[in-house]
């Protein structure tokens, strides 16, 4: 927000009022549009109106979907308070990649950008603002973010660093305005694999520099050495050919390019090379599909409030993944150009890092492919698949039993990436990993409870679907997780390293 402010508001020169004023740790955002001045110069109202809707349309919502309170819009930028620094960061993380969203159809000098910063630190409250060095800190963290970017200090950092699991780039100690301490400074990122880009992308400069710098060298002694005395007068000497016996020109890049090489004499039995196969010539990898029959069941549980109420659905039969969605399976997508990113990790592990709409984008590209109509499970078509005809509290029983799913006290080891597909055993329909490995998408929006939910077994699509039910648990949670009627739901358009999916077919 470029210099700092007072976050008091109201007349300074009034005495403060009686009491001590209540003060609490609070994870504090504080957001600011870049170049906003240039922006209300060039459109004043259309910039002002566009800001407020972002606001009243983006940031407000976000703020309050993950349990925070907005303190105060400031022109340029707001401020929020959170009691959970973990929701703290998972609201400016949804707020940026919305961002991204709404930007990408606009010329660059147009578009709307905030930087965030987010602080912890302990701050005095008022009605209608928020103060202390706590606040001071975010607004300076955010005066170093860049455009669309959120930046974290250590303090935040420690407390999300184990339960948000995304990258983060260590900035260092930073020395920030009026603040005695160096402070230090992270950078987010949403993409797990992140860190590793950008050291790539810098060692890729490096190796441009280098190879540029080669060449230069190269040049330089070319040039030396047809510079010579002595070299230009042997090339004076050379006995003259007669034209009659001159080589045939070399032909220019473009005649070369289309005329037809001959074999030589001595090489003419030999086979010809392989063709080097194009990787639009690789064979579609379908998933290996499950066929489910179909039937009635009781639906959640009384474990959690989001299970409740229990109630009966009928399932019509459907097929469903054997397994989650690979890495191999993903990436063919990727490489033809239909999803949004190249995934990393073992061919035969689940795909990570993907949002909703990322596992849209997949089953769009698979049915176009195939000709067959592929989607996402319902969230009644993945919990019956899940129970696989059972209704104990896990598929194999009511007590967990080491072994039987990926997840952080399920007997496993630990791990930072998810075991291959199909490293535990399969529950009675035959289906591997519906329970831990990684979180699953479904098609279903979220919905804090079942009331109102569908009974036939189809997804639930009214109400606010900027978020979506995910399924199963992953391999960082606890086996509370992998429990068929657990649910949860996320951002719709948020990668997180932890969210995968599988696919489902009608008949």
């Amino acid at each position: 927000m470029g210099e700092i402010r007072n976050f008091k508001s109201g007349n300074q020169d009034e005495p403060p009022p009686h009491g001590v004023m209540p003060r609490r740790l609070a994870a504090i955002i504080v957001g600011d549009i870049a170049s906003y001045s240039r922006l209300m110069q060039v459109d004043e109202e259309g910039t002002h109106v566009r800001v407020k809707r972002i606001e009243r349309d983006l940031i407000q919502p976000s703020i309050v979907e993950h349990h925070g309170s907005l303190v105060k819009t400031t022109g340029d930028g707001f401020i929020a308070i959170f009691d959970s620094p973990v929701e703290a960061v998972r609201c400016s993380i949804v707020i940026q990649q919305n961002l991204v969203g709404r930007n990408a159809s606009l010329p660059k000098d147009t578009r709307i950008e905030y930087r965030i910063g987010v602080n912890l630190g302990d701050v005095i409250v008022e009605p209608d603002d928020v103060y202390g060095d706590g606040v001071n800190i975010a607004s300076r963290i955010e005066g170093i973010a860049e455009p669309g970017q959120v930046y974290i200090s250590g303090a935040i950092y420690e407390q999300i660093k184990h339960k948000v699991v995304c990258g983060y780039e260590s900035l260092g100690d930073r020395k920030v305005k009026n603040i005695t301490d160096p402070v230090r400074v992270y950078r987010v990122l949403p993409d797990a694999d992140a860190v590793g880009k950008t050291r790539g992308r810098r060692e890729n400069v490096l190796l441009v520099l280098l190879s540029i710098t080669v060449m230069m060298i190269a040049a330089g002694v070319l040039w030396y050495l047809l510079a010579q005395p002595g070299r230009v007068g042997q090339q004076a000497a050379a006995p003259a050919v007669s034209p009659a016996a001159s080589p045939s020109p070399e032909p220019s890049p473009r005649e070369a390019a289309v005329q037809t090489p001959q074999p030589s004499p001595s090489l003419a039995s030999s086979p010809p090379p392989a063709p080097v196969p194009s990787p639009s010539a690789t064979p579609l990898r379908e998933p290996e599909l499950i066929a489910i029959r179909g039937g009635s069941f009781a639906m959640g549980s009384n474990d959690d409030p989001t299970e409740r109420p229990v109630h009966q659905v009928t399932v019509k039969p459907f097929s469903i993944g054997k397994y989650p969605v690979t890495v191999q399976e993903w990436n063919e997508c990727a490489a033809a150009k239909e999803c949004g990113f190249v995934a990393i990790g073992n061919d035969d592990a689940p795909v990570t890092n993907v949002s909703w709409t990322d596992a849209q984008q997949y089953v769009v590209y698979l049915a176009k492919a195939t000709k067959r109509a592929y989607r996402l499970p319902s969230e009644a078509e993945w919990e019956y698949a899940a129970r696989g005809g059972t209704s104990t509290k896990y598929w194999w029983g009511d007590k967990l039993q080491p072994g039987m799913a990926g997840c952080k006290d399920c007997g496993a080891a630990a791990s930072e990436q998810p075991v291959k597909v199909g490293s535990f055993k399969p529950n009675p329909f035959g289906l591997h990993d519906m329970g831990g490995g990684v979180d699953q998408w479904v098609e279903d929006c979220w919905h804090k409870t079942y009331q109102g939910a569908p009974t036939d077994g189809s997804a639930w699509s009214g109400g606010d679907c900027s978020s979506h039910v995910l399924r199963s648990g992953s391999w960082k949670n606890d086996s509370r997780y992998v429990r068929p009627s657990n649910r949860d739901g996320y951002d719709t358009n948020v990668r997180y390293p932890t969210h995968g999916f599988r696919v489902a077919l009608s008949p």
